[in-house]
């Protein structure tokens, strides 16, 4: 094993290939940049404890799981499963705002609204909190285990009672801490949870982080390493995803799934030359890994209902481009 000490932190590191052992961290909050951005804004708990309304059901008036109690429950139990100092504080970002005001404000314009007379949830909710104690290395860039959800009320029925199926997206990862692009997969990633109370919801998070293998999801990471691909091949991949949503049906059915759409095609080829960490090399050349990278990056424009289910679709295309090489099978994207 290595040890490399880093004075800055103030910690020690213990690194054995890709893979690290747990560490102690010298930190209080996650890394600020921007994991998802289009459409959304920052927030923080607090404020979203505060000053958000809480929707309800409007049978029996009573409050569905509150965005707030979602990722409380989700900080409690890692911190619960990884130690509380090892669990930074949670990035929000929220989109879609569902505003209102009280009944004594009804007939006021709203220029002369009150700060107390008014109301306001956000409908849609993306949320990480990392775990920089478990790291890895792919590629040369730092890894940093990540965990985090999404609430949309969108897909909830409020016409309904205490009781009905609540939808939550939740996952387990890898957060590259060079861009903050999320690196998701099936292991840790349930797509459409429903649950009918915040305990159901606080048992799949906990079943959810104890199955979690994060050296196997490391190693299918690192894989990716091993692969270069042409400018020519580069290019027939990107051509071959802009067809993908106009293939017949028939056809469509036989492909590997593709969920990312033309904007964010159009970002992985601008990467392509122009990124300052993953774009091609002098020879046109790219790794697997880079373009990964620039799929995950490309996928930050994504709305927050689509985010995590187009992070966990990149990584399983890429893996099906991957395992074609690997075995010298014939894939749709490559030929």
């Amino acid at each position: 094993m290595d040890y490399i000490n880093n004075p800055n932190l103030n910690l020690t590191t213990v690194s054995r290939d890709c893979f690290t052992e747990d560490i102690q961290v010298d930190q209080s909050s996650s890394n600020k940049q921007h994991f998802i951005e289009a459409n959304t804004i920052e927030t923080t708990l607090e404020e979203l404890k505060s000053d958000h309304i809480i929707p309800v059901y409007i049978k029996d008036n009573e409050t569905l799981i509150s965005q707030a109690e979602f990722i409380e429950s989700t900080i409690e139990i890692a911190r619960e499963h990884y130690g509380p100092g090892n669990v930074l504080e949670p990035i929000l970002r929220v989109s879609h705002p569902m505003k209102g005001r009280v009944p004594e404000a009804r007939n006021k314009s709203a220029m002369d609204l009150l700060e107390h007379e008014k109301t306001l949830y956000y409908e849609r909710l993306a949320f990480i909190i990392e775990v920089p104690s478990i790291k890895g290395f792919v590629g040369g860039n730092e890894l940093s285990l990540t965990i985090g959800g999404v609430k949309s009320y969108s897909y909830d029925n409020f016409y309904g009672k205490k009781g009905t199926d609540e939808h939550f997206k939740i996952f387990i990862g890898f957060k590259n801490t060079v861009c903050t692009n999320m690196c998701v997969w099936s292991d840790g990633f349930v797509s459409d949870l429903k649950v009918k109370s915040l305990a159901h919801l606080r048992t799949h998070i906990r079943s959810m982080i104890q199955n979690y293998n994060s050296d196997m999801h490391l190693e299918a990471l690192s894989k990716f390493t091993n692969y270069n691909l042409s400018e020519r091949q580069f290019a027939t991949i990107i051509g071959k995803c802009r067809m993908y949503h106009h293939l017949p049906l028939e056809l469509k059915k036989k492909t590997p799934t593709l969920l990312l759409g033309d904007t964010q095609i159009s970002a992985v080829c601008r990467a392509f030359y122009r990124d300052s960490n993953f774009a091609s090399s002098k020879t046109g050349e790219i790794s697997l890994w880079n373009l990964y990278n620039l799929f995950t990056g490309a996928n930050k424009s994504s709305y927050i209902d689509s985010f995590l289910d187009r992070a966990e679709n990149s990584f399983s295309l890429l893996s099906h481009i991957q395992s074609g090489l690997e075995n010298k099978t014939t894939s749709w994207y490559l030929t």
